[in-house]
């Protein structure tokens, strides 16, 4: 009986034992066994990401594009499906881009650290590092898109056939170098550097029929297409150093004017030139058609400024908030894409029959330094901040100053309650024939503070 009961109690002991190791390991932070321990594969579905696995999902791809997202938000309800779509055909290249998604309406931290401050917001991460993505949002035309960003980085083109399916297959949102008579090596630095924003591509062979149909007359040239805009074209015929090639790439990533809105604005963020903004009743009469002709030939011969036009009609709280509303439109200004613009003196408006004079006037009236420095100010500025910068940036300025203004409205009470309180303590502690005198004598002394 003896033995019988030393086993029953080491069998006790044994599950208590078990017991508390159990109640140990589910006790642990749940952070122990995080998917951040967990292997990710590009296995064509939308990854979710959270705070525990973003930099594991980051560091594991080299191609990775992050939907950041709120579970509200009605755009973002619409993308989910194309995102959904667009995952196994992105899986399936040679070079695969993953997609992703974050709840950055939760996971706060994430959003704050890539300043997410509007819902969707995309972005790729390429090696970690992170871009904005401005692309399109059908399933097809994301696979196109993305596409790009795993492309070699400058495609060889042996004729005529390969150039053709080269500029259809890159489709219409970036612009496109094409080098005739070049050796790779000449744009290869360049076509890394902007590999993000540009296609670029070298042709090894072709027929008179591609000169003729791309328009340069001898080699080598470089040709740089924007199919978004007509299929606008510029031509650089050299020198090819360094320094003139760099400076034409960057000039002719935008075409030759730009029309402005909410995704072009985010595109004159990377370039440092100033702006010649006119401003016209609307864009799309045949009036403004003719101006915008007259405004490329004064771009192409004036590549150190961004040439734009803007509708008033089509945008009319963002043309509100350069000057007085009772100008005559069309008018020009120099804007340098932040807070400030400049009025040409005698060229407040281009008005008249011959748009091509006024706009050369206004052009030499700005090299020759007779302008008036002006804020971009005025009532539609809010609206003009908030289609930059999100609606919730412009919420969480407002709280703040609020807040400020609270604290200070309530730091001035405070002030006098810290003045009178004392006062009245000491009034109270005096006898009844004294307490006028003190009360008197106090407050006199309170008035001359």
């Amino acid at each position: 009986m003896m033995i019988v009961k030393l086993s029953t109690v080491k069998m006790q002991r044994s599950w208590q034992v078990l017991v508390l190791v159990l109640v140990s390991l589910l006790s642990l932070p749940s952070s122990s066994f995080s998917t951040a321990d967990l292997p990710l594969s590009a296995d064509g579905k939308v990854l979710e990401l959270d705070e525990s696995n973003f930099d594991l999902a980051i560091s594991s791809f080299d191609y990775i594009l992050v939907d950041f997202y709120a579970p509200w938000c009605g755009h973002c309800k619409r993308l989910s499906p194309e995102l959904d779509a667009a995952a196994p055909q992105l899986a399936k290249l040679k070079e695969p881009v993953v997609l992703a998604k974050v709840n950055a309406d939760k996971f706060t931290g994430l959003a704050k650290k890539y300043d997410v401050d509007a819902y969707p917001t995309i972005k790729i991460f390429m090696h970690g590092i992170p871009v904005d993505y401005y692309g399109p949002r059908k399933a097809e035309l994301i696979v196109r898109y993305l596409k790009k960003f795993v492309a070699p980085d400058v495609s060889i083109l042996e004729s005529d056939s390969s150039i053709n399916e080269f500029v259809e297959a890159a489709g219409p949102y970036f612009p496109i170098y094409l080098g005739f008579g070049l050796d790779e090596s000449v744009i290869s630095k360049f076509a890394i550097n902007y590999k993000k924003k540009a296609w670029f591509s070298v042709a090894k062979g072709f027929s008179e029929d591609i000169i003729v149909s791309y328009d340069f007359d001898k080699v080598p040239a470089l040709v740089s297409i924007h199919p978004s805009y007509n299929n606008e074209r510029s031509i650089f015929y050299g020198p090819f150093e360094e320094q003139f090639l760099e400076e034409f790439i960057k000039q002719s990533m935008l075409p030759l004017v730009l029309p402005i809105n909410y995704d072009t604005l985010k595109l004159l963020k990377d370039d440092e030139r100033k702006i010649a903004l006119t401003i016209v009743e609307d864009e799309d009469d045949d009036q403004t058609k003719n101006l915008i002709t007259l405004l490329k030939a004064a771009a192409s011969a004036n590549r150190e400024l961004v040439f734009a036009y803007v509708g008033s009609k089509q945008w009319g709280e963002f043309t509100d908030s350069f000057g007085d509303k009772k100008t005559t439109l069309p008018k020009m200004v120099i804007w340098d894409g932040k807070d400030d613009y400049l009025m040409v003196t005698g060229s407040e408006s281009i008005i008249g029959n011959d748009y091509a004079s006024e706009i050369s006037k206004f052009i030499e009236g700005y090299r020759e330094g007779r302008t008036e420095e002006r804020r971009v100010a005025g009532p539609a500025i809010i609206g003009f901040i908030s289609s930059l910068m999100g609606i919730r940036s412009v919420y969480i300025i407002v709280i703040i100053v609020a807040g400020i203004m609270l604290y200070r409205t309530k730091d001035d009470d405070n002030e006098y309650r810290r003045v009178d309180t004392p006062a009245r303590d000491q009034a109270d502690q005096s006898s009844s024939s004294n307490s006028h005198v003190e009360r008197t004598e106090y407050r006199a002394g309170d008035k001359e503070d």
